[in-house]
């Protein structure tokens, strides 16, 4: 049976082509790679240096991408037991040590993580990616989302990127942060919020 497990690729850099386990996608929807190229194309070289948190981290391979490609260090969060173990599967086979994962709930340990890097040097990727379209009483998970990107209150987020079902209407500002823009891949969408300018 263990074959046919889903899969993923890391697209580039450091650890390009190695392959990560994804969960049994009816609880987490892998994000398509299409999706993952151009989330990097809009990040480039910016990535490097960073440290990148993946809030609903699912399998890892957004962050781990972002460590394949010279992120500093990636913390992940994910609720899902299962999911979990596959995500520290993954780490493991990339680069542990520029890995921190929590088993917990996004909406209480992101800002803990937040709350923990407020006087770091290092400028901060959030990637939200709220599970959509397969779990019932999920309805307000993007508000709960919104709500906490509005309190955060860090001067060195370098971006947050929000990936959401297409059909969303993201709003134009979130706290201090303004809509840069939102592209769309099928079901799929990237919103990229940035700092709103004084």
């Amino acid at each position: 049976m263990a074959n046919d497990r889903p899969t993923t690729k890391i697209i580039a850099g450091k650890y390009k082509g190695k392959i990560l386990d994804l969960p049994s996608l009816d609880v987490t929807r892998s994000s398509k790679a299409r999706l993952k190229e151009s989330l990097f194309n809009v990040l480039q070289f910016d990535i490097i240096d960073k440290v990148f948190i993946e809030s609903f981290a699912g399998s890892g391979s957004i962050g781990l991408e972002a460590i394949s490609r010279g992120a500093k260090r990636a913390y992940f969060i994910e609720k899902d037991r299962n999911s979990y173990q596959i995500l520290l599967k993954n780490c493991k086979a990339v680069e542990m040590e520029k890995c921190q994962t929590v088993q917990a709930n996004t909406f209480v340990q992101t800002p803990l993580i937040l709350d923990f890097l407020r006087n770091s040097k290092d400028e901060i990727v959030l990637y939200v990616d709220p599970p959509f379209d397969y779990r019932e009483g999920m309805d307000d998970i993007y508000l709960q989302s919104f709500e906490m990107i509005k309190n955060i209150e860090l001067d060195n987020i370098f971006i947050i990127i929000i990936e959401h079902v297409s059909s969303l209407e993201m709003p134009e500002v979130l706290g201090k942060f303004t809509l840069n823009k939102t592209k769309t891949f099928g079901k799929s969408a990237l919103s990229y919020y940035l700092y709103t300018q004084e």
